[in-house]
């Protein structure tokens, strides 16, 4: 079992690993992204990546307080699922009205890849490809559906 130091430096050690990984890979629009910090332009929408001992994957989190909203928002993206799925070479996961450890209830959609270890420095070598690939085949998705989701909450 490592300390709290030393997971916390372990941490470090792989978001900035991952972070020279991806730099220079451009948004399917051409522009700069800050993949770790993926912006979604939609409040209360987050695009994470997960990474611990148990789980690997990549997840859009929609955490909207207000339940109509995140109902209609959850809706669009259903009216969208066949269009993601295509889009991503990875099977998807929907879950809906789930609850986080911190007590949240959102909707996410994950990709999740089973068996790699963030403890195992080798998995390493693994996960950043995983984590690469997600993150570019769902910014080619989002960069062209994004406004149709923008316009759901303006």
């Amino acid at each position: 079992m490592l300390s709290k130091e030393a997971r916390k430096e372990r941490n470090e050690k792989f978001w900035s690993g991952f972070k020279e990984y991806m730099r220079g890979t451009l948004s399917s629009n051409g522009k700069r992204v800050n993949w770790l910090n993926y912006k979604t332009e939609v409040q209360d929408t987050y695009l994470r990546l997960v990474c611990d001992g148990k789980t690997t994957a990549v997840c859009y989190d929609i955490q909207f307080k207000d339940t109509g909203i995140k109902a209609i928002f959850w809706e669009q993206l259903g009216e969208l699922k066949k269009v993601l799925e295509a889009s991503m070479q990875q099977e998807t996961s929907w879950e809906e009205n789930i609850t986080t450890k911190e007590g949240l209830s959102i909707d996410r959609i994950s990709w999740t890849i089973e068996n790699l270890n963030f403890y195992n420095d080798e998995d390493w070598n693994k996960i950043y490809p995983f984590f690469k690939s997600r993150l570019l085949e769902f910014d080619e998705f989002y960069q062209e559906f994004k406004d149709v989701l923008i316009a759901l909450v303006a």
